[in-house]
């Protein structure tokens, strides 16, 4: 009997590669070429064929094994070894007539179709190991070798195969189940076959006679090992991929069936699995505006079942405002405080200051006032003028005053950012914002010039409505200002009831660095200083 090796080919110089499964066992016939093991390596997986053809009679490596160039996998039998065996025994006359009562023997040994019980086989006397998939129903058929069920260690994953043909009658175990060797997996119905003791009751003296007649046998088991390794057969569907794969995709959550595979004949690698799984793991972390973060994903509406419908894509600043949107709702425990400042002087001061404001260029709104009287209000009230350390333990106090101004563009809400405002004058600030403002617009704006900001303002005032509740841009701010339309509005005095221009204001913040009682006193400060201007020179 020539017994030959099948070690690891060149695997460009790889070394310590992980055997992830082994496609053959002890008494497969091989063809030169079929899949014996499948190898690992940080980046891909590889399938190692046989280059010789026969039988298995040693596999000599085990799961998990670290291998590399001319490693020994496997040793075979090589097919025709057994047949040089009649010419040494030719002088044995009487070799035939065994022959001849095996062969008259066969057609009375097919036994009739009986249920044996589908036991587990020794698995290196390893106990309560895991059932992690059952590969088979009630009901299916099975041939010799096909895969029951999968059980996992702690280092490895392995398929225990059929050892007759027939049908599933019963199922004795479930996933999750532990199991050792002689564990009963199940009922199988087989359908008899030829009788193979016949042979081994002859002679002694024409030993060598019936091992010629009988070598061709095997060859009825080569299509189940041919280019299907038992290893591969799926859980369900048509899924290839090995029990690594399918470890990592269950650790993973992820569906199989839903990933493409990019391996040989449409193997499903680990990169495949890992690859699939990175788009999602990048969305939720990203705080994306729809499905992220844990809370369950809106139904999908098919909106053109009501009518004509048109889809535009978002622009990016869209998407990046609707990500910073979900980003702080989820984060930040805002609290919105309203009140009404009396800005009648304010204006009648600010329409005094018109001409001058024309013959200087300057274009003089309502806004230079507010970030002038907001920029007051934070040195005033410094609790405002911080942010929330990213340990989550500390506060970021800041030394300088920088406001944000929301301003609404074609291609969406832009901030830019005013430097210094507590440093500068009312008409600096009024030519500063309308120059962002336009380069806003314009799509100009340089991304230095929206960072920094330690309070943004938003409003609303041409647009109309009472008060909203602005939200907070974290994680630089604390604070944000809503303005809202100004309208007359009776106000009583003492004595009665006189008219005055009050302007809505909605203060939103952060409750986890500004607590009520701050709140209170940044607004009443700033309403205070909005309704007398001279407070600034305080």
């Amino acid at each position: 009997m020539a017994i030959q090796t099948i070690k690891v080919p060149d695997i460009g110089g790889a070394e310590g590669v992980e055997v992830i499964e082994i496609s053959v066992k002890v008494g497969d016939v091989v063809a030169e070429g079929d899949s014996i093991v499948v190898l690992e390596t940080d980046k891909a997986s590889m399938e190692i064929p046989a280059d010789k053809a026969g039988k298995v009679v040693a596999i000599k490596v085990n799961l998990g094994d670290k291998v590399s160039q001319d490693a020994v996998l496997l040793e075979v039998e090589a097919e025709g070894s057994a047949a040089a065996a009649p010419q040494t025994a030719a002088p044995v006359a009487a070799a035939p007539a065994p022959v001849a009562a095996a062969a008259t023997a066969s057609p009375a040994a097919p036994a009739a179709a009986a249920e044996i019980q589908m036991v587990v086989p020794d698995i290196g006397g390893a106990e309560g190991v895991e059932v992690i998939e059952i590969s088979v129903k009630v009901g299916d058929e099975v041939a010799a070798g096909d895969s029951l069920i999968v059980l996992e260690t702690d280092k490895a994953s392995m398929e225990i195969p059929a050892d007759a043909a027939g049908k599933i009658v019963s199922l004795a175990v479930k996933v999750g189940d532990k199991l050792s060797q002689g564990s009963v997996i199940g009922l199988l119905a087989t359908s008899g076959g030829a009788a193979v003791a016949a042979p081994v009751a002859a002679p002694a003296k024409v030993e060598a006679a019936p091992v010629a007649a009988a070598a061709p046998a095997p060859k009825a088991e080569a299509p189940k090992s041919a280019s299907a390794p038992v290893t591969d057969v799926a859980q369900t569907g048509d899924v290839y991929a090995g029990p690594a794969v399918r470890k990592l995709a269950r650790q993973l959550g992820v569906d199989m069936g839903k990933v493409s595979g990019t391996g040989p004949r449409g193997r499903l690698l680990k990169d495949d699995v890992r690859a699939y799984v990175k788009p999602i793991v990048q969305a939720a972390q990203s705080g994306a505006s729809f499905g992220g973060s844990g809370i369950p994903a809106l139904p999908v509406v098919d909106y053109s079942k009501f009518g004509e419908i048109e889809i535009v894509k978002m622009s990016k600043i869209k998407k990046l405002t609707a990500d910073a949107m979900v980003r702080s709702w989820l984060n930040v425990p805002r609290i919105t405080q309203f009140d009404d400042a009396d800005i009648t002087d304010l204006e009648a001061f600010r329409n005094s200051m018109k001409a001058e404001a024309e013959k200087r260029g300057s274009k003089l709104t309502p806004l230079p006032f507010i970030v002038k009287a907001v920029a007051a209000a934070l040195v005033a009230e410094p609790s405002f003028n911080v942010s929330v350390h990213q340990d989550g333990e500390s506060i970021v106090h800041k030394k300088f005053v920088h406001i944000g101004i929301a301003v609404d563009t074609p291609n969406g809400l832009l901030v830019p950012v005013v430097r210094n405002v507590d440093k500068k004058g009312l008409f600096e600030l009024a030519d500063e914002i309308n120059v962002l403002a336009k380069k806003a617009r314009d799509g100009k704006l340089t991304p230095a010039e929206m960072q920094g900001g330690c309070f943004t303002i938003s409003s609303l005032g041409a647009m109309g409505g009472n008060g909203f509740t602005p939200m907070v841009s974290a994680p630089t701010e604390v604070g944000i200002l809503g303005v809202s339309r100004a309208q007359m509005k009776p106000v009583w005095n003492g004595k009665e009831f006189i008219p005055r221009n009050m302007l809505p204001l909605s203060l939103s913040y952060d409750h986890r660095a500004v607590n009520g009682a701050d709140a209170g006193r940044f607004m009443t400060y700033l309403v205070s200083v909005i309704g007398d201007l001279r407070r600034l020179l305080l």
